[in-house]
């Protein structure tokens, strides 16, 4: 199948599946990961990775499979079970961008939630007046009062680094790997917000299918409400590049106050929208090694709190 037909299955099936996307492959490869791109006729696609950690290898479908129908899951899982064995892999995980699935003999994932499977998006279709005015009193109040605040697009990378690395301190959260592979090889843009020539907010947004895709952000604290400005230029932005949607990516559960997302959800929220939610990623165990994987994943989420 060729880059192009992937391309067209994916955005049919399913448009917000980023992580099936061909050039999400390209940026697996850049990392140093193995991986398949496996099709079934008409029927399916599988961008599939081997993931080699030390709680476990396995096989990972992030937003996937991607099928025409839900009754193709069984054979695609079938296949998925050989390759896996092949690869001397404990076991199978996936998440495909779906509301339910048939009962294949899954197990719902240890993991906390991750690839978005619980996001915000904001709809596009509205005039920036409107979409101003739907947004939270406090959000449009910041916008409208950070005059002094410039926006700027760049391909520099480490003014986006400088923030990230004081973010994650701050924090206290391990930085994603991969950031510059990905800024590198996806559709994507780095704005930055600064405030008498220094740098106080950043936010990387890759452009796929129909959606503007917020995937990173960084800050420092301060009371120059530059972090705002940065969202409303790159919602802007996609606005002006004809995008559908644009999605603030992962938000914490309406119920789990405690959540570290807590913070930042309250922020994407801000700037109106409304929540889409998919299934949990699923595991199908392969072999009995896998109850070593469960047990450190359930242990780290405990840990984690969420």
């Amino acid at each position: 199948m060729t880059p192009q037909i992937w391309e067209q299955f994916l955005i049919k099936y399913s448009p917000s599946a980023l992580f099936q996307s061909w050039k999400w492959g390209e940026v697996e490869k850049k990392l140093g990961n193995k991986i398949w791109r496996l099709e079934w006729e008409d029927d399916a696609i599988a961008l599939v990775v081997k993931v080699t950690a030390r709680r476990g290898t396995f096989l990972h479908i992030r937003h996937g499979p991607v099928v025409s129908d839900k009754r193709y899951f069984k054979k695609i899982l079938s296949d998925l079970i050989e390759l896996a064995k092949k690869e001397h892999a404990w076991f199978v995980r996936i998440s495909p961008q779906v509301q339910s699935l048939p009962d294949l003999g899954l197990v719902s994932a240890p993991i906390h939630a991750m690839d978005a499977e619980l996001c915000w998006v904001l709809d596009l279709d509205k005039s920036e007046e409107d979409l101003l005015s739907n947004m939270r009193k406090t959000t449009r109040y910041e916008i409208k009062h950070a005059q002094e605040v410039t926006v700027e697009k760049t391909k520099k990378l480490e003014r986006f680094f400088h923030l990230y690395d004081a973010t994650s301190t701050r924090h206290k959260f391990v930085q994603h790997t991969g950031i510059r592979e990905e800024f590198e090889t996806l559709d994507a843009e780095l704005f930055v917000a600064s405030h008498q020539g220094t740098d106080l907010a950043a936010a990387i947004i890759v452009y796929y299918g129909d959606q503007a895709i917020y995937r990173h952000g960084a800050s420092l604290p301060s009371k120059v409400p530059a972090s705002y400005t940065t969202q409303w230029e790159a919602i802007r932005e996609a606005k002006y590049r004809g995008k559908k949607l644009y999605n603030f990516w992962g938000i914490a559960p309406e119920d789990k106050l405690n959540h570290p997302w807590r913070g930042i959800t309250l922020f994407k929220k801000g700037f109106g929208g409304r929540e889409i939610k998919y299934i949990h990623a699923q595991d199908l165990p392969i072999s009995p090694l896998y109850t070593i994987t469960r047990s450190v994943e359930t242990m780290r989420r405990i840990v984690k709190g969420y």
